[in-house]
């Protein structure tokens, strides 16, 4: 059976930075009216051998197989597909599909660009932006952590999210250009044409205006969203399969949100989208993969799913019942990572999502405690004329894109979020597999919680997890 049937390789690159605006792309109002995308996850993660044969007698087609996982997308026009599949005693869970979004900013710029950056020289090389990386700063102790381990070309980060600009003059030296995929139907490569992957890979592997926490790691991209819109979790489950075996050493996954909630009461047990996760992420595991993601932006207790769904109903008019999780945070065997700022030890980023889930966090940026101070008296105020973006995290922009709103730079941006704390620690998993090829995703884990910074109270807490995750203290104790 052909294993992706909705899958381009490439030929010739997602709590999110925070982006406002995106939307699903739109499809015609005749497929709207007539396709639905199903998830189906078989018992046993075995795919039947006459699956396309099963699906068109319920009146579908296939669409995508992960054969590995025994997960496939479907669609139909059916009303009565559903019920149809779910009749198979062979099939685990069947829901329609979830798509996750790249995280909205609840406080976008408005045409206040930082505009005192000199633009890049890329001719001189003495030229750089390296005193703006206070969070790269933080977790290598000034860069100090380079002089030990800067990481290495056989150590490979799968970053799943909008592609990459593979030509950056701070990335080309590390991209993967030949081993990057894309997962979106009706795309042909891997190339970033929204911005936010490429900025994750700054902050991984970035080495030249700007460095990430490990200038010689490798980073490939798994293309999974468009220039907008959203992604199914069939395309996600996909990449993280595919990714584990192409032997990354780690995932990061800078997505996720309050678009992404799996229910857990499905007619036979968790939701179709949650078996799908649950599978990838054990699979990753056993192919000794490390995966990373973020908190999510919502400012809110994952713990407590009673304030969740309140949220969720006040902010989106989404009415969420019953017991519900968001992933992939909340996805049991994955690094969760919150965001840490630049001026407090004792308060994480007012957007990020906290509770016992967290494992560690990392420097996502803010905009500074005035801004902080306001939001945290009253959260629906507005104080954007308070915001000082120089507290966001500095890292790689596509060069063909237009600047970010932040600022005016050509290939550079200025972004906060949970999404730009996740790559920090997924750089230093990296950097701990360099050191420690033989370390399993437990031991890689590990390493990240006691070497970590002991922020806020002492010990584990719900805000900083363990604490902040630091590279230095991590090849050194």
């Amino acid at each position: 059976m052909k294993k992706k049937l909705a899958v381009l390789s490439m030929c010739s690159a997602l709590s999110f930075s925070l982006f406002s605006g995106l939307v699903s792309q739109p499809a015609s109002a005749e497929e709207s009216a007539s396709q639905v995308h199903y998830l189906l996850t078989y018992k046993g993660n075995n795919v039947p051998s006459n699956l396309s044969a099963k699906i068109e007698q319920a009146g579908g087609s296939v669409e995508r197989v992960v054969e590995e996982i025994g997960v496939v997308e479907a669609k139909s026009s059916s009303p009565d597909f559903l019920a149809k599949v779910k009749a198979d005693s062979n099939v685990q869970a069947a829901d329609k599909e979830l798509e996750v979004y790249l995280e909205d900013d609840p406080n976008p710029a408005d045409g206040q660009p930082i505009t005192s950056i000199p633009q890049p020289d890329w001719n001189d090389p003495n030229q750089n932006y390296h005193d703006l990386q206070w969070d790269i700063k933080k977790i290598t102790n000034d860069f100090k952590s380079y002089d030990i381990n800067k990481g290495n070309h056989n150590t490979v980060v799968g970053i799943i999210d909008t592609g990459m600009d593979f030509n950056h003059p701070d990335l080309k030296a590390n991209a993967d250009l030949a081993g990057s995929k894309t997962f979106v139907p009706g795309t042909k490569d891997a190339w970033d044409q929204n911005g936010h992957g490429t900025h994750v890979a700054g902050s991984i592997a970035g080495n030249g205006k700007v460095y990430g926490v490990g200038p010689n790691l490798t980073v490939r991209s798994y293309r999974v969203f468009g220039a907008t819109g959203g992604a199914q979790q069939s395309w996600i489950t996909d990449a993280i399969v595919s990714a584990a075996n192409d032997g990354v050493e780690v995932i990061n996954m800078s997505l996720g949100g309050w678009r992404w909630m799996a229910n857990n009461l499905g007619d036979k047990g968790d939701s179709a989208s949650m078996v799908a996760y649950h599978r990838a992420m054990q699979y990753a595991t056993q192919k000794g993969v490390t995966v990373v993601v973020s908190a999510g932006n919502d400012s809110r207790n994952l713990n407590d799913i009673h304030d969740m769904q309140a949220y969720w109903k006040e902010t989106y008019g989404l009415d969420i019942k019953g017991p519900s999780r968001v992933a992939p945070a909340q996805v049991p065997g994955v690094v969760t990572v919150s965001s840490s700022n630049e001026w407090s030890t004792d308060k994480i980023a007012f957007y990020s999502n906290y509770g016992s889930v967290i494992d560690v966090a990392a420097p996502g940026g803010d905009n500074g405690p005035t801004y902080d101070a306001l939001y945290r008296q009253n959260p629906k105020g507005n104080y954007l004329d308070k915001r000082d973006f120089m507290y966001r995290a500095f890292s790689t922009w596509p060069t063909y894109l237009t600047p970010y709103v932040t600022g005016n730079l050509k290939g550079y941006a200025l972004l906060h979020g949970t999404s730009m704390a996740a790559p920090k620690v997924a750089g230093i998993a990296a950097v701990i597999k360099s050191q420690h090829p033989e370390y399993s995703p437990a031991q890689v884990q590990a390493k990240l919680r006691q070497t970590a910074v002991d922020l806020g109270k002492v010990g584990q807490d719900p805000l900083f997890g363990s604490g902040e995750a630091n590279i230095y203290n991590a090849l050194t104790k």
